[in-house]
């Protein structure tokens, strides 16, 4: 098989290189620091986490730690190297961020099928088989050569996350399912407000703590999907008029327009993922759950994703990929990371680990088999890849997963059992497809 190329040795594009030289194919692994840095990166080490030193919870009942117990079945090298490098954080997996980026380095110098290349990636004129790892800071020159790849329409540039709940956890008394004026299928959920609760949820907004903009992200919106915090700078009744305005709904209980609505849509097919429509903030996570639980109905609400707005390039993958992360356009070339819409350090390393897997299978001229809709690996994979209005990036959440019913011990003894089946699941998978997973070291 030829070299494969990797453009990008962050998480992502150092755990590709390891799956595919451990199976003895061998990689060029493109970085471009630190000749050329991005703002946010300090040294020229693969794999250099900027944010926080947390991969979050170990525990198997959380979608973290279940996410991590599937890539384990697999063998990521990533997660083995972050253990190694580990300091103390309770139930979670927190890495010394200096020690991880140099031991991810030296072990992909060690590898003798793995040469780093020190150069700046300028185009898509890739020898192939290629992947684009590059993260959400990409080289200027070569996000516009991806905007010409891809049509500019498809490529996003920052990323508006409103907040999601757990279904189960709404008190639905408090709220009703219509669409505007009747048309179509119920699909919202609907919280009718009074003057007062509308007015009271304003200055929640107004009071409440904001997040800090990196050195590297500029305070540039699109209108059409601008933060909550500057609609409500701009008048008292600009959510109103916007993503709380009532018109079309009519309230069951008075059989009157409230006034004002918010609006809870499903955002996973089989699982319970509920967002809140036109939340998307930089409010601070604590400031969040004051926000949301202030909202009627919603006072015991379990918060499965925050809210969030950052600078983030990502491709609008279900648009422009098929399965498993391969362009339409050219099936030679492969996309890892966040720049595929998975938020997180352990999604990313899944993310390479399962563009590497694509590539193994490609050059065995075998299809890959989907990942287990029951799986956390499975379920991000169907949600980057399947078509939406307005794609956004995603975390592992249980919300993702089809639901177990309500097994007695509440939430946590039902997150378990969601594990418990991921687990089985992922290990028939394993075994059902071991010439994807034969090593050679």
């Amino acid at each position: 098989m030829n070299r494969v190329t990797i453009v990008g040795a962050g998480l992502a594009g150092s755990e590709a290189a390891l799956q595919l030289a451990c199976r003895g194919i061998p990689v060029d692994l493109v970085e471009m620091r630190p000749g050329r840095t991005t703002g946010a990166h300090r040294s020229g080490y693969a794999a250099e986490i900027v944010c926080s030193n947390s991969f979050k919870s170990t525990l198997m009942e959380t979608a973290a730690g279940l996410l991590k117990a599937e890539m384990d079945v697999f063998g990521t090298y990533l997660l083995r190297i972050a253990r190694d490098t580990s300091v103390p954080a309770g139930h979670a997996l927190a890495v010394d961020r200096d020690l991880f980026a140099e031991a991810v380095t030296a072990r992909l110098e060690s590898d003798p099928k793995i040469e780093i290349i020190r150069r700046c990636q300028e185009d898509l004129d890739l020898r192939p088989p290629a992947v684009i790892a590059t993260g959400p800071l990409t080289d200027a020159t070569l996000s516009d050569a991806l905007r010409r790849h891809l049509l500019e329409k498809h490529l996003y540039f920052y990323d508006a996350i409103a907040p999601s709940i757990d279904g189960d956890s709404v008190d639905c008394s408090k709220a009703f399912w219509a669409s505007r004026y009747g048309k179509g299928d119920p699909d919202y959920l609907n919280i009718p407000l009074s003057r007062n609760e509308y007015l009271s949820l304003l200055e929640v907004i107004r009071e409440a703590e904001y997040s800090e903009r990196h050195s590297f992200e500029e305070e540039k919106y699109f209108e059409a999907c601008l933060p909550i915090e500057v609609m409500v700078k701009r008048g008292e009744d600009t959510l109103r008029f916007g993503p709380l305005k009532p018109r079309g709904l009519k309230d069951p209980r008075t059989g009157k327009e409230p006034y004002a609505v918010v609006q809870l849509r499903n955002e996973s097919k089989a699982g319970n993922l509920m967002g809140l429509v036109g939340f998307q903030t930089r409010m601070k996570q604590s400031q969040q759950k004051i926000l949301i639980r202030s909202i009627p109905g919603l006072e015991r609400a379990s918060i499965l994703r925050y809210g969030a707005i950052h600078r983030n390039m990502f491709l609008d993958v279900p648009s422009v990929c098929e399965r498993y992360q391969r362009d339409r356009k050219n099936p030679d070339l492969y996309y890892a990371g966040q720049i595929c819409g998975v938020e997180g350090y352990s999604e990313c390393i899944m993310s390479g680990l399962v563009s590497a897997l694509s590539i193994v299978a490609s050059h065995k001229g075998i299809s890959i088999h989907p990942f287990p809709d029951a799986t956390m690996i499975g379920a991000l994979m169907n949600y980057i890849h399947t078509p939406t209005r307005d794609f956004q990036p995603m975390n592992a959440n249980m919300g993702i997963l089809p639901t177990v019913g309500k097994p007695a011990g509440g939430r946590k003894a039902r997150y378990l059992a969601i594990a418990e089946r991921a687990i089985a699941a992922i290990k028939a998978y394993r075994d059902q497809n071991m010439w994807l997973f034969e090593k050679s070291d």
